[in-house]
């Protein structure tokens, strides 16, 4: 079984492949994200953890969190 927070991670990178999300475009809050997945604070965070790892997105403080790349694979 997959965990919660890398069914979100592969849900966000899937939206940066298809175009849904581009770069430089933000991400839902928190809270949004929490909302569209029906998961945790914690899965978030461990998704957006993951992302920040592969490079697809990046934090910006006060900001948000917003698309940096999109998947090669």
């Amino acid at each position: 079984m997959t965990a919660k927070y890398e069914r979100v991670a592969e849900a966000i990178r899937e939206q940066i492949r298809t175009g849904e999300l581009a770069v430089g475009d933000k991400l839902p809050s928190i809270n949004a994200l929490q909302a569209q997945h029906g998961v945790s604070y914690g899965s978030i965070r461990g998704a957006m953890l993951v992302l920040k790892a592969e490079g697809l997105v990046e934090g910006r403080q006060g900001e948000g969190v917003y698309v940096k790349a999109v998947p090669t694979s």
